[in-house]
């Protein structure tokens, strides 16, 4: 089953970029992404720009309207993703601990649909 591994930051309790704090955690990033790859899981993953570069749409009342940035403001933004394929919940668990965010943001852990169950 393939879960979706959503990666939540608050900026402000994130290391800061050229600090060996960074360098860690970065290094812990690279280490994840190997053993999903080792273990054969990992169907991808990507990281995300900031808040100040997204764009929301919706349509109301037939017309297309967009706003900047993302819709619900919240202390954690959405950093990035990964996508595995793990026969369980359990399974997802364990490769979402091993994200270096989970130790001051969030992982959500989040199954996909599957639109074309095999029969």
């Amino acid at each position: 089953m393939k879960y979706m591994l959503l990666i939540y930051n608050d900026p402000t309790q994130e290391p800061a970029y050229g600090t060996p704090e960074f360098d860690a955690m970065m290094a812990g990033y690279f280490s994840a992404n190997e053993k999903m790859q080792a273990d054969g899981v990992l169907v991808g993953g990507e990281g995300l720009q900031g808040i100040e570069t997204a764009t929301s749409l919706r349509i109301k009342s037939g017309k297309v309207e967009t706003m900047d940035g993302p819709f619900a403001e919240t202390r954690e933004h959405l950093g990035g993703y990964y996508v595995v394929d793990v026969p369980d919940l359990d399974g997802a668990l364990k490769y979402a601990a091993l994200i270096p965010s989970a130790n001051f943001g969030t992982i959500e852990v989040r199954p996909l649909m599957d639109y074309n169950p095999a029969g």
